[in-house]
């Protein structure tokens, strides 16, 4: 049995409980262990990040009730005021997935876990800068634009080796993979290559980057096509309407071209 496509799957409803939000994680984490179990995975092998982003609070609560202790968010300030107002919440950690300005490093550094977006030594140096002062170590996922998409953020595949060289000067950055946003497509064709650059590019950086045992993990894969990138090698899924439902600001709030936000 393949994965079904995007387009045949049908609108996210809201999730407004405790309840309905358990069963979608659910729904996910066996369709998860079906794709595994299609190529011969061991769904362990697959990490489950629900993204949060305009999720409010009490529903967040309700996540967290469910079972989350992980949420990814796409800006920055939205992230650091949840975590802020869920302070009481002393075990849910916070991964930061969306392209972050060095103005805003002194944010991450304060509370994420993981940043999954790193495209430019820029960031690098501020958040390891800004993470050396806090006394804190932070994850990383270095950013992938695997379908060439202007709009899009991430460094070009033929530019990731060198930058994978000059991560061990930032001490305070532990290098764990590499992340990409497929080209948003329910045509498998289109999206599965994508994927497909992203295990062998990991595979490259194994043989030829000075850390490269590190980059063991691929973030890939979201609500509407994660089934194709756990086929291709996935480590991390980061799924959030199939979760949370359908989302009420507009596409462009979070994507330059208004595309991507609709996937995830």
């Amino acid at each position: 049995m393949r994965a079904v496509s995007p387009s045949a799957r049908p609108a996210y409803q809201t999730a407004s409980s405790r309840q309905e939000i358990q069963a979608n994680l659910a729904d996910i984490h066996q369709r998860i262990e079906a794709a595994c179990a299609r190529v011969g995975r061991d769904p362990a092998s697959v990490r489950l990040l629900p993204v949060s982003k305009t999720v409010d609070e009490a529903r967040i609560r309700m996540a967290y009730a469910a079972g989350c202790r992980l949420l990814g968010e796409n800006k920055v300030q939205e992230a650091h005021a949840k975590w802020e107002a869920m302070a009481d919440l002393t075990d849910l950690e916070w991964a930061v997935i969306g392209h972050l300005q060095t103005n805003k490093a002194k944010f991450v550094a304060r509370f994420a876990r993981e940043f999954q977006a790193l495209d430019n030594l820029r960031v690098a140096e501020a958040l390891d800068r800004r993470l050396q002062d806090e006394g804190r170590s932070l994850d990383v996922f270095v950013q992938v634009n695997t379908s060439g998409e202007a709009s899009k953020f991430g460094l070009a595949p033929d530019e990731v080796l060198d930058f994978a060289r000059a991560l061990p000067a930032f001490g305070a950055l532990r290098v764990r993979g590499l992340m990409t946003l497929a080209l948003f497509s329910s045509d498998e064709t289109h999206v599965r290559p994508c994927f497909v650059l992203m295990r062998r590019l990991r595979e490259r950086l194994r043989q030829e980057a000075p850390q490269g045992d590190a980059f063991a993990e691929l973030s890939m894969g979201m609500s509407g096509d994660f089934e194709w990138a756990i086929e291709e090698g996935a480590t991390t899924v980061r799924i959030g309407q199939a979760i949370f439902g359908s989302r009420a600001l507009p596409d462009s709030y979070y994507w330059p071209d208004g595309t991507r936000a609709a996937a995830r």
